[in-house]
């Protein structure tokens, strides 16, 4: 016979990424008692540690979209948190570039669907693009002033500080293994030794990659609520030693992501990435045969490329709502609402820009528990 314990408290956020600390931080401030439950030996280790740190200004989505609002609220919070709780970052900015005519219309209509999110880009032609990156091969180019780098790791830690002075709690090793909704109560079975059911009032299911197996195995939660989800992989190359760059290169975005972009850390190494790869199973393996593929769609922009100085470094995995032949797909954050069920919030899709949108959709989130 399987031992089982049994504990209550007012809220539980599932999932101990950027997300998670960030919520679990939130509703601790707001005067709840809150346990953030993650699966492994340590927080921040899924995607949250395995994206390009990026903080995105808020250009590419579709006006209205939680992404854009969320990402545009999101950026100026984080910024302002990062100053106030000395964070390490840097505004760097970015450029976006065309590699030719056509290339270069397109540019134009990214500028509008930046304006129409209330993000100002500058246009620059290829003479005046050469003066400031002379080392790119470009015919135009669009100057994003408010992106910027940050160091994540450290993000979370102060995140963690926070929830735990705010009362709150990190429990690892804790995976929910299922969760069932009923009478306004949840109920979550942790696996253990003993096996432990939490029995709670409201819960948040920030899972990350695993949010939709999760949601998959909640008994009371219709199916209409259980999203299928797709693996899109993107492997990243670090690049030795110097380099002539001192802000951040993107191409033309392409689909299921931002096209292999350089970006940088804090102490100035490049690195290049991600890719986009459709996987069927969560695999973080960098397959170092892709680096002809990266030197090939590099060298079209940086031909001083040199391959011999590109190293594997990492996999990222972004857990999409569509698949290949899919078009956009947005946060997905379904409440009560979406499902009929009180006090249960559960995050789906949380992709790019999710670090940057942390803070906002925290907010977001406690917003909707209030409501209720």
């Amino acid at each position: 016979m399987v031992s089982t314990e049994s504990y209550s408290v007012q809220t539980v956020v599932i999932g101990a990424g950027v997300i998670g600390l960030a919520i679990g931080r939130e509703l601790a401030r707001s005067g709840r008692e809150v346990l953030v439950l993650e699966a492994g030996p340590r927080f921040g280790e899924g995607i949250s540690s395995r994206n390009s740190e990026v903080i995105h200004a808020g250009i590419y989505y579709p006006e209205h979209s939680l992404k854009a609002g969320l990402c545009v609220r999101g950026r100026q919070l984080l910024y302002d948190y990062c100053i106030s709780h000395k964070v390490s970052h840097r505004k760097c900015g970015k450029w976006i570039i065309a590699s030719d005519q056509a290339q270069a219309e397109r540019l134009c209509d990214i500028r509008r669907q930046a304006e129409s999110n209330g993000v100002a880009l500058t246009l620059a032609d290829g003479k005046a693009l050469a003066g400031q990156i002379p080392d790119i091969n470009a015919s135009a180019g669009l100057w994003s002033a408010e992106t910027g780098i940050i160091n994540s790791h450290g993000l979370m830690l102060s995140l963690l500080g926070e929830l735990e002075d705010a009362g709150g709690q990190l429990v690892l090793n804790s995976p929910v293994v299922q969760a069932e909704s009923v009478d306004g109560c949840h109920r979550l079975m942790l696996v253990g030794k003993p096996a432990v059911v939490l029995k709670t009032r409201e819960v948040i299911n920030a899972a990350g990659l695993g949010a939709a197996a999760l949601a998959g195995n909640w008994i009371g939660l219709p199916a209409s609520a259980r999203p299928r989800q797709w693996l899109a992989r993107g492997v990243y190359f670090s690049y030795g030693g110097k380099h002539p760059f001192n802000t951040l290169i993107y191409p033309l975005p392409e689909p299921g992501g931002l096209g292999v972009h350089l970006t940088l850390d804090l102490a100035g190494q490049a690195r290049f990435g991600p890719d986009v790869e459709w996987i069927d199973e969560e695999d973080y393996t960098v397959n170092p045969d892709r680096i002809h593929a990266f030197f090939e769609g590099i060298g079209k922009w940086w031909p001083g490329l040199d391959q011999s100085r590109l190293q594997p470094a990492y996999a990222g995995i972004r857990p999409k709502l569509t698949g290949p032949e899919g078009d956009f797909s947005d946060f997905r954050i379904d409440g009560p609402e979406q499902h009929g069920i009180a006090g249960l919030i559960n995050l789906f899709g949380i992709e790019s820009p999710g670090l940057t949108s942390c803070l906002a959709l925290a907010e977001y989130v406690r917003v909707r528990l209030d409501e209720h």
